[in-house]
């Protein structure tokens, strides 16, 4: 079977096949020159106005999911796809619809059309006008794709880029769809079908018309709207319509922020005041706070000397805590107005930030916006009645708190210490260190040796529990008596022997033999027992002197050795240490 040519192809889509040419012909032949002529005009015109790249009438014979076929009164119908019907409202059948003409025969041999292409060739020169001109187009944001937004534009569709949409970057751009805004055509290439449209610079020539509106009108004092653009560490720069102005952290707010987010967010409506601005109007100080009254102006009536007050503890010193009493009012409460009794080292011991405390409102400057405030004033000082509750010797028991090189802090109240000295632990023994009688935490019973209100000290002595045993010292040990003891220390100017507990002698280098040494140690030893005559007392000082020497005589040598205005030997105590001695 031949095959048909090109031009063969042609004349069948325009004429028909040739058994059709037959059947005119065949019809031709039985009618009238004038009929068949009629015949033939009425074939052509349905010819008429069909060629490629021309936007011709259709109507909608049916359509599906997929196609929609369109009859162009021609000799086969156009499928198009069904996407291309951006309005559901136009799918009816019967309805008209213009269309392009893509090909006269497809690869199936149907002619190929575009309603797409057809709306964007009817509305290319309004485009390409505005495109030439800068003419401001409406347009509806339509789809979310990747670097921007699809724009319907008179019936097709531009992109709009991301960095287009606006004067800053928008963080949710699905937002945007279904929303009609203003665009400036930037971008056209008809044979691509290529629209880019732009609306940043549509902003930003209003912005810089309101600029100047704003410039001009200018003033200190002025209170204007503005909307929230950019948020720094020391700031928020506010865009009051073409210009921005900085709102300082310290002008935002009369009480105390870290941060500006604190306050305010991107994008938030804000009536600022107008501070301040520079010569050429660039640099322009806004407040929040200056548009409410200074909350100072009321304090004194507030928040009188006395008054209990309620807050929120904001900062923390190493000298106090100061605390929110409302909006820009805060009072300090100093380390030392945080306890009666407790000795507080950092105010973190005591509140902590975001504390709510009460407190006792202490002293007002109104002049230099200070209060002082005191927390320990909430509950009554337990030392003003200290001296009616713990009487001059009376016995208390308390547990060892603290330690010190000077003696042991013992508290013996909630909150209230005394301190036992060194000198006060012991009647007998010398005590270098409190740790050598008492450990942290001991529980002891002690005496009351003073109280002083004033400087709140209170003074224990835990030897007075018992008696003092050189009472009896010369008594049981008087001049004159022998007595054998052992050494229990040797030092360089002699040795010092252990009468009984807790009373020791001393026996001078000069009344240990009657053989010079140099230093004890050449003849004696610890633990060694020596017989030793007493010589001497001082009761006050806690000595008693002994000597080895002649111990039948030696003593009274040694008294009548001693200065006759020396108070610690009397007369009378020669003579009674003598009858003593012959008693002995």
């Amino acid at each position: 079977m031949r095959e048909t040519t090109k031009d063969e192809s042609m004349a069948q889509l325009l004429y028909g096949t040739e058994e059709d040419l037959l059947e005119i012909e065949g019809k031709i032949s039985t009618r009238s020159a004038e009929e068949n002529e009629a015949l033939l005009n009425a074939y052509s015109a349905t010819l008429e106005g069909v060629e490629e790249g021309k936007i011709v009438a259709g109507t909608i014979l049916e359509y599906d999911d997929t196609n929609v076929i369109v009859d162009i009164s021609f000799k086969s119908e156009g499928v198009i796809p069904r996407g291309e019907f951006k309005n559901p409202e136009e799918l009816q059948i019967g309805a008209h619809v213009d269309v392009y003409i893509e090909q006269i025969e497809g690869d199936d041999g149907q002619i190929v059309l575009s309603k797409q292409r057809a709306d964007f060739m009817k509305v290319w020169e309004r485009i390409r006008d505005a495109y030439e001109t800068g003419e401001v187009v409406e347009g509806t944001l339509l789809r979310r794709i990747k670097g921007g937004i699809v724009v319907d534009l008179f019936g097709i569709e531009a992109f709009l880029p991301g960095s287009q949409i606006d004067l800053r970057q928008i963080p949710d751009m699905d937002a945007l769809i279904g929303q009609t805004m203003g665009f400036r055509v930037i971008k056209v290439h008809k044979s691509r079908r290529n629209i880019v449209v732009s609306r940043r610079i549509v902003l930003e020539e209003e912005r810089g018309r309101l600029r100047d509106q704003i410039i001009d009108t200018l003033e200190r004092g002025q209170v204007r709207d503005g909307v929230v653009k950019n948020i720094t560490d020391f700031g928020a720069f506010i865009d009051l319509g073409g210009v921005d102005g900085l709102l300082h952290i310290t002008d935002m707010t009369w009480g105390r922020i870290s941060h500006p987010s604190e306050l305010v967010h991107i994008g938030q409506k804000l009536t600022v005041k107008v501070l301040d601005f520079n010569d050429r109007k660039e640099r322009i100080s806004l407040g929040l706070k200056q548009l409410q009254e200074h909350p100072w102006k009321t304090v004194a009536t507030k928040y009188p000397e006395g008054a209990r007050v309620n807050g929120k503890i904001v900062s923390i010193t190493d000298y106090g805590a100061f605390m929110e009493l409302e909006q820009g009012v805060e009072g300090l409460i100093h380390i030392s107005e945080m306890s009666w009794t407790q000795h507080v080292k950092h105010p973190s011991q005591v509140v902590k930030v975001g504390d709510t405390v009460e407190a006792v409102v202490l002293r007002i400057d109104t002049e230099n916006e200070k209060i002082s405030l005191g927390i320990k004033q909430i509950e009554p000082d337990p030392w003003s009645t200290i001296e009616a509750d713990l009487p001059l010797n009376s016995i208390v028991t308390g547990q060892v708190r603290n330690l010190a090189p000077f003696g042991a802090f013992v508290e013996i109240k909630e909150g209230i210490d005394g301190l036992i000295h060194v000198s006060d632990m012991s009647w007998t023994k010398k005590v270098n260190h409190p740790s050598e009688v008492l450990q942290k935490g001991d529980t002891v019973t002690c005496m009351v040796l003073s109280v002083d209100k004033e400087k709140r000290r209170i003074s224990l002595s835990l030897k007075a529990m018992g008696e003092d045993p050189w009472k009896v010292v010369p008594n049981k040990y008087p001049l004159g008596k022998q007595v054998e003891a052992p050494i229990v220390r040797l030092l360089d100017r002699g040795v010092v022997l252990e009468l009984e507990e807790g009373i020791e002698g001393f026996v001078p280098l000069s009344k240990l033999t009657e053989e010079p040494i140099k230093v004890p140690a050449e003849a004696f030893r610890v633990g060694q027992t020596v017989k030793v005559t007493v010589v001497e007392h001082d009761v006050e000082s806690r000595k008693l002197t002994l000597s080895a020497i002649d111990t039948s005589t030696d003593w009274r040598s040694y008294v009548q050795g001693s200065r006759a205005d020396d108070s610690r030997t009397t007369l009378g105590d020669i003579f009674r240490a003598a009858q003593q001695a012959q008693q002995q």
